[in-house]
């Protein structure tokens, strides 16, 4: 996932959808000269260190607060400037001006952002809240300026060249969308509504990290965790007494509905109690269940869209993303629905039979399935998870095989560094050097799962590239693995091999940005095609060439042998409907909640999820959607609302543009050069959907998509 939450409020960054309105005043203002006190603070100068990578060892919690306040003091003085100057708009003097402004906010900004997805902590938090109802009011005094407004719409684009025309296109939609052009009166309704949003879903994000937390199952008998692995009972061992209880075993709890160990437990009971520990972590009744701040997010985002003239929320979010409208996005998820539904059937049919075969006596339920799959999977591929997992070790997948696979298909290499202060202990950097051996980026990684750190798996960039600010990118991947033993090696699954090779795609769309404006640079495009380049990268770890590379044991250093490889390959389409369907069901759920276009319809939580359920024919109660509505984080507390389609819609993209690379010479440099040129290094400095067409030579088709789920043939 690529995390777009980070710089959410820096003027040209990214433009935020709140909106608030400004006293404008006929005087220029003078900046704010910073507080003697204000010296050693680290976000109040550029960093000294390599490409402006965030000091991490100066910068402390108490530095944050007096950096935002300093900061937002800055930024707003350097809008009313810009919005008041009495000179003549111009290219120059206005757009280019908002895109050099807020440098204080937005190193403060960034790096907290991240922190507080990666490693937070109660103050953090606390600040969290405190000042995100701020921040969404700062973010309104840029879009609603009537003065800015204006300024930017009599900008003429003749002259300009093609970057810069569609720098002046960018702001002028996504000054409209946020509502620029609505009456005084509306404006302010929005302001409330706005920072009232913001709040919420702060809360949202921090209530749902401790129930996360305390979603965790201790056991008190390693008996009832047979089929783990000895060094997983021992990682559950340490965990348990780290969070305090030593003597027992702690199975932490993953971002998903499906826990990755439930494949492995044999004891139905503690597989039961897992899925469900999973299942109703934010719904407990207690200070940590988001329903009703689930209900009255949902409630504000239809009370904003209607504001702004939309039907409903999903309708204004669209916009601006490469589908437009919720019809075009539902219409993709219902041809794709409808196949993985019928699959997932077939495929509970082959569980069912194998329980009866087994004499189980029960009727196969969600904490069933992903055991019994791994045994049909055995039993239709041969393939043991437990086999091939000593051929995935963590690091040896990414250095042998994600940067391996880099400096085949474009000549990138890596260095790794030990001289930049990280974090958390846990964080690895590596120097990213191009093919001329120019050095071009520093790449950080995060890979195991703690207390502080939210669930899932992102990128996010510590700096962005831009011609302009005369900066390179800082890019970091944050996972959630659990951390093995002391002195035990991290082995992975193929899943999680193939979710290292998915994050490493945005990062390595972040690092070959090559725009001069920032709001056009790199990863900050809709939200439908940022998926595109992560997707399409999944594809190099089952490559021959890059898989004989990587996949060594990590006792034997002997190479994965054929015979699994080819069972690897033979298992791609296993389980697809079950994998779809739940993936696929949360996002016509997401859907479901931003189409509400009354607030009569707006039901109770839960049984507004199992209505939307039926209502789309996932009515396969053996498969729960991958995000149950109480901690679907992508839609409540990040910015995925109305976007999770975003994953299928970019998948599209992914498997036809695949085809093409595949029938075309698969992993070659001129490939890789050219899916450079067309996809990775024009950001959002161009029209996407001429960008895909210019690649492929066509527009988009479905077929290679659900050939790839072995959907049809």
């Amino acid at each position: 996932m690529k995390n777009i939450s980070s710089v959410l409020l820096i003027s040209a960054l990214a433009f935020n959808q709140s909106c608030t309105t400004m006293k404008q005043t006929d005087i220029q203002q003078e900046l704010p000269a910073p507080d003697p006190s204000l010296s050693s603070n680290p976000f109040m100068k550029k960093s000294k260190l390599q490409y402006e990578a965030p000091e991490f060892d100066k910068i402390k919690n108490e530095h944050f607060k007096p950096a935002f306040d300093y900061g937002l003091k800055q930024h707003e003085a350097e809008i009313i400037k810009i919005a008041n100057n009495p000179a003549a708009p111009t290219f120059e003097n206005t757009i280019v001006a908002l895109e050099k402004s807020g440098e204080v906010l937005r190193r403060a900004q960034i790096v907290f952002s991240n922190l507080t997805s990666a490693n937070t902590n109660p103050t953090l938090q606390a600040l969290d809240e405190e000042y995100a109802p701020i921040f969404a009011a700062h973010s309104d005094k840029l879009f609603l300026n009537e003065n800015l407004y204006k300024r930017i719409q009599s900008i003429k684009e003749d002259g300009l060249d093609p970057e810069s025309k569609r720098l002046v296109q960018f702001y002028k939609q996504n000054f409209e969308i946020a509502g620029a052009n609505l009456s005084a009166a509306d404006k302010e309704k929005l302001k409330q509504i706005n920072q009232e949003l913001a709040s919420l879903s702060t809360q949202y994000s921090n209530k749902l990290l401790e129930a996360r937390k305390q979603g965790g199952v201790f056991f008190s008998d390693a008996k009832e965790l047979d089929g783990l692995s000895a060094d997983e009972i021992a990682a559950a061992a340490a965990d348990a007494k780290t969070a305090g209880q030593p003597g027992k075993y702690l199975l932490a709890l993953q971002n998903t509905t499906q826990q990755p160990l439930l494949q492995n437990l044999k004891n139905r009971a503690t597989r039961e109690k897992l899925f469900k520990a999973s299942w109703t972590r934010a719904e407990k009744g207690d200070a940590n269940d988001t329903r009703s701040t689930i209900e009255s997010l949902a409630k504000l985002r239809l009370k904003k869209a209607q504001i702004l003239g939309k039907k409903n929320f999903a309708e204004w979010k669209l916009q601006d993303q490469m589908a437009k409208t919720p019809e075009a996005a539902t219409q993709l998820m219902n041809k794709i629905a409808t196949p993985a539904v019928e699959t997932a059937r077939r495929e509970a049919k082959d569980i069912q039979d194998l329980i009866d075969q087994q004499k189980g006596g029960f009727k196969v339920e969600p904490w069933d399935w992903n055991f019994y799959a791994e045994q049909v999977r055995k039993a239709k591929f041969d393939l043991d998870e437990s086999e091939i997992k000593p051929y995935f070790e963590i690091t040896t997948v990414l250095e042998k095989g994600v940067f391996f696979a880099a400096e085949k298909f474009y000549g990138l290499t890596f260095k790794k560094r030990t001289d930049l202060p990280v974090y958390h202990p846990d964080v690895v950097t590596y120097e990213v050097f191009d093919h001329d051996g120019k050095s071009i980026a520093i790449y950080y990684l995060d890979f195991y799962t703690r207390d502080s750190k939210n669930g899932g798996a992102w990128m996010s960039n510590f700096v962005e590239q831009s011609y302009l600010l005369g900066t390179k990118p800082v890019i970091v991947n944050c996972y959630n693995y659990q951390k093995p033993a002391p002195g035990k090696p991290s082995l992975i699954s193929y899943d999680d091999v193939s979710t290292i090779f998915h994050e490493f795609g945005h990062s390595i769309h972040g690092m070959f940005a090559s725009q001069k404006y920032p709001s056009l640079s790199g990863t900050n495009v809709p939200r439908d095609f940022v998926e595109f380049p992560s997707q399409i990268n999944e594809h190099w770890a089952l490559d021959p060439v890059v898989l004989k590379n990587y996949a060594v044991h990590y006792e034997t250093k002997q190479p994965i042998p054929q015979t699994l490889v080819e069972k690897i390959k033979k298992a791609a389409t296993f389980n697809q409907g079950y994998m779809t369907t739940e993936l696929v069901s949360a996002a016509e759920l997401d859907m479901d909640w931003h189409t509400v276009s009354n607030e009569s319809q707006l039901i109770p939580v839960l049984d507004f999820e199992k209505q939307s359920l039926a209502n789309h024919g996932f009515n396969l109660a053996t498969v729960p959607p991958r995000y149950h509505t109480p901690y679907f984080a992508h839609i409540w507390g990040g910015g995925y609302s109305a976007g999770y389609y975003a994953y299928l819609w970019s998948e599209t993209l992914d498997n036809d543009a695949w085809e093409w690379i595949s029938k075309n010479g698969g992993l070659t440099r001129e490939n890789g050069d050219r899916f450079r040129k067309y996809i990775l290094s024009v950001g959002n400095s161009v029209d996407l959907n001429q960008a895909f067409r210019d690649f492929t030579g066509h527009d988009p088709d479905i077929k290679p998509l659900l050939r790839n789920r072995g959907f049809i043939k």
